[in-house]
């Protein structure tokens, strides 16, 4: 089974709202993911993908990773230092 995860090349455009695309200009990459692999993204990366074909759910961990400091009110779950 293959995943065909939609990039588009949208990181360089600040903030990009769905109203405001245009999808007849727009251009995407397919980037393949075989079962069990890792897709590795900036989380700023407008992304999609189709539903599957086997009818079988879908199953996605998504993980960020940050150095920034918290807001005061807010902690990490976890946090290396």
């Amino acid at each position: 089974m293959k995943i065909h995860l939609r990039k588009f090349k949208s990181h360089a455009k600040g903030i990009y709202r769905p109203e405001t695309i245009d999808w007849n200009t727009e251009t995407e990459e397919i980037c393949k993911v075989e079962k069990g692999g890792i897709m590795i993204m900036k989380p700023l990366t407008l992304h999609g993908s189709n539903r599957t074909t086997d009818g079988r759910r879908r199953r996605v961990i998504h993980i960020e990773f940050s150095d920034m400091e918290l807001p005061q009110q807010l902690k990490w779950s976890e946090k290396l230092n």
